[in-house]
């Protein structure tokens, strides 16, 4: 997930190691402020110390949290509108159906008579809808490397938007524990450049 290859797995983990940043910094500050608690004099009257936890409450209560919710809200919003399948300038992304069911993968590219099991195949440099439902119980599809992960519904279809960048395998897994086979529920993703798509295609009709 941290070596992103397809554009969502950029967004993905930029908010990973954004979210990591603001709350490492949270936990930092929160370790000082107790340091310097356990060293300071306690209030010397009563009314010192009401004072003292009414900003307490209002700073570490009201004020922080708000804060850090906005800041997640505005740093991951963005970066998850990336993430979803929006509509592409200059035609339809590539549609592959994927149905999951105890334990493996069905893949099937609409109009062209291909099925394959366990494995995906997808042209490079180029956005590609996965049209995902399941058979029996909640599964969920991820590609670490390329993208977030969906849950797959029984009679639902859910639509991710992957990209990879480059040419390669990548190794993907369900999500979601789905029943004793869960851990086998493994599958890969190979990506070709555009011309090696275009011939695996035609060998594999």
């Amino acid at each position: 997930m941290l070596d992103p290859a397809g554009d969502s797995a950029h967004s993905a983990a930029w908010l990973w190691w954004g979210m990591l940043g603001l709350l490492g910094t949270i936990m930092l500050v929160v370790f000082i402020l107790w340091f310097i608690a356990l060293r300071r004099a306690p209030a010397q009257t009563e009314a010192a110390a009401g004072r003292a936890a009414r900003w307490w409450i209002i700073g570490g209560g009201l004020v922080l949290p708000m804060t850090v919710i906005v800041l997640i809200l505005a740093f991951g919003i963005p970066l998850g509108q990336r993430m979803l399948p929006l509509p592409v300038a200059g035609g339809e992304p590539l549609q592959i159906n994927v149905t999951a069911r105890q334990w493996q993968w069905q893949v099937s590219y609409p109009d062209t008579g291909i099925r394959l099991t366990d494995e995906v195949h997808i042209p490079a440099n180029t956005p590609v809808d996965l049209h995902l439902s399941s058979e029996d119980v909640v599964h969920s599809f991820w590609v670490p490397r390329l993208g977030g992960k969906l849950d797959m519904i029984p009679g639902h279809t859910n639509v991710l938007r992957l990209q990879a960048d480059e040419p390669g395998t990548y190794r993907g897994q369900c999500a979601e524990f789905c029943g004793t086979g869960h851990a086998h529920m493994r599958f890969r993703v190979v990506v070709h450049d555009q011309a090696g798509f275009r011939r695996w295609r035609q060998e594999a009709r």
